[in-house]
């Protein structure tokens, strides 16, 4: 176990330095590597969990190749329970990085200039956090390279979730995983649940598919299991399938998560606490599919993502 320290100054320290602990795990034999991050966003904790489980708990004889752990990319916002960094920073929009800009930019630069090139494979696991309300699933950017994507289908599913999501980036770029998309890694990632709080079930999910992908991709030993029948593929790559808040107000969901919609049915209002007498702004979905987020926070602020509906795919569509 070793840690990365990253230069900073605050209001209570003039020299101080952000410690972000990373562990590795060489094997005996020859394998592939995989980096397995948690915690790129504070209130995330069901992947931090996770990551730290497989670190503390995965032995040299478990490992074929190198397994690399960072169980917490943004401690700060971690102990914050924030999806920000304390100084307002999305570390999921810091990617490439830069080695002379702030410490999220130096961190970026880390991840995209030393362990991404050692990779053969790359898992970043998110959730909702506290604002977004879905199932856990595996989930994959959709990548143009047929052989690249044909491996992250594979891996995607190898996670045994229920669900499955490929999505394309409606609000920014800068991602961890697109970094690593970009290199030519195998990458699969996750929402785990959210809503701002964190079931048992949820916890064996995350635990038990982590492990499956790391033995499907030949970096744990063992044979991965695979479901006889693959979970709801959901495929939201038209930015018609995240729906936006028109107005600011108080959010109020008409559908659940799971549930099938039709195009040009109602899914929420808006309500305004200033304006009792006036009419809600109610949502529509723009496409036929299942709703697969459900805004988790009633307040929200124009322009907020209030729901996906993803349309259903299958592995073949995807291949």
């Amino acid at each position: 176990m070793g840690r990365l320290e990253l230069p900073r100054s605050n209001n209570t320290s003039g020299w101080s330095h952000l410690f972000v602990p990373i562990v590795s795990v060489h094997g005996p034999a020859q394998g592939p590597t995989a980096v397995v991050v948690g915690g790129v966003h504070g209130d995330e904790p069901e992947g931090q969990i996770a990551a730290l489980r497989l670190a503390r708990e995965t032995q040299p004889d478990d490992v074929t190749g190198r397994l690399i752990v960072v169980p917490c990319a943004s401690p700060d916002a971690s102990r914050a329970y924030t999806r920000l960094w304390p100084n307002g920073v999305n570390f999921n929009r810091s990617f490439p990085g830069d080695a002379g800009g702030p410490a999220d930019q130096q961190l970026a630069h880390f991840f995209s200039t030393v362990l991404f090139p050692l990779a053969d494979v790359v898992v970043d696991m998110h959730s909702g956090g506290r604002s977004g309300l879905c199932p856990p699933w595996s989930e994959m950017h959709w990548v143009d390279d047929p052989v690249q994507r044909r491996a992250m289908v594979d891996a995607m599913l190898a996670w045994g979730t229920e669900h499955h999501f490929v999505y394309i980036d409606i609000a920014g770029t800068g991602l961890l995983v697109g970094e690593a998309e970009r290199q030519g890694k195998l990458v699969v990632s996750t929402e785990l649940g959210g809503g701002g709080h964190v079931t048992a079930a949820t916890h064996r999910v995350a635990q038990s598919g982590l492990a499956n992908v790391l033995r499907h991709v030949g970096v744990l030993r063992g044979e991965a299991t695979t479901r006889d029948v693959p979970g709801i593929i959901g495929r939201a790559t038209d930015v018609e399938n995240y729906l936006l808040a028109p107005e600011s107000g108080l959010w109020e969901t008409f559908v659940d998560v799971g549930e099938r919609v039709v195009i040009g049915q109602p899914v929420g209002q808006i309500h305004f606490l200033e304006r009792p007498d006036r009419e809600p702004a109610v949502v529509c979905a723009e496409n036929d599919g299942i709703v697969f987020v459900v805004r988790a926070i009633a307040t929200t602020d124009q322009g907020d993502n209030v729901a996906v509906i993803a349309r259903e795919t299958t592995v073949e569509e995807l291949y």
